[in-house]
């Protein structure tokens, strides 16, 4: 049982670095794409031509959409199915990978919660063999049983700020892209890249 309590404490250490890794890499990738947007979005205002963007980046999905969004002759029901399309991409680039932090947002505190079960009932196992000869021993046992459930509570709790920190973020820069679409679609003598 001992093997089964420190198997649910590395596990919850692997998410909690997990959520550590991932919030450092969206981190990241949340500030280019936000400096990208702002640099397309004030291209477009200046009708200038819009900035060079890394390939498969989310300024370069706007980019690559700017030929077709300001073709001539576009009814209004095929720019808007355009500019949903782009959206879409862009809104799947945004969320990438989020769904791990909710995963472990749900899954730290169970694997906490189990990490403990799995210590007292290890406590309650010597408790049955050796009686209750030894009052401190039980005591330290529930302890260490009951820091698996502290650590899970934690990764969750570090988990749900990033997780709701991000999908905030994910809103501004919808928006933002949204501005960037509606930019786009409202005047077809846009410059192209």
């Amino acid at each position: 049982m001992n093997l089964l309590h420190d198997a649910s404490l590395y596990l919850l250490y692997a998410l909690f670095t997990l959520a550590i890794f991932l919030a450092i890499e969206r981190s990241i990738f949340y500030l280019a794409t936000g400096r990208e947007l702002r640099q397309v979005l004030a291209a477009l205002e200046a009708q200038s031509e819009l900035p060079l963007c890394k390939a498969g980046s989310v300024g370069a999905v706007l980019a690559r959409a700017v030929p077709g969004l300001v073709a001539p002759g576009l009814s209004r029901a095929m720019l808007e199915d355009a500019t949903e399309k782009v959206y879409i991409q862009v809104q799947r680039q945004l969320t990438q990978n989020l769904w791990l932090l909710d995963t472990v947002i749900t899954a730290a505190p169970l694997l906490g919660l189990l990490g403990t079960i799995l210590g007292i009932f290890e406590t309650f196992t010597v408790l049955a063999k050796s009686g209750i000869s030894d009052p401190q021993g039980v005591s330290a046992g529930i302890g260490v049983a009951l820091l698996a459930t502290a650590i899970g509570i934690g990764t969750a709790l570090v988990a749900l700020v990033i997780h709701n920190g991000f999908l905030a973020r994910v809103e501004s820069l919808g928006t933002d892209t949204k501005l960037a679409l509606l930019e786009l679609s409202s005047n077809n003598n846009r410059p192209t890249s």
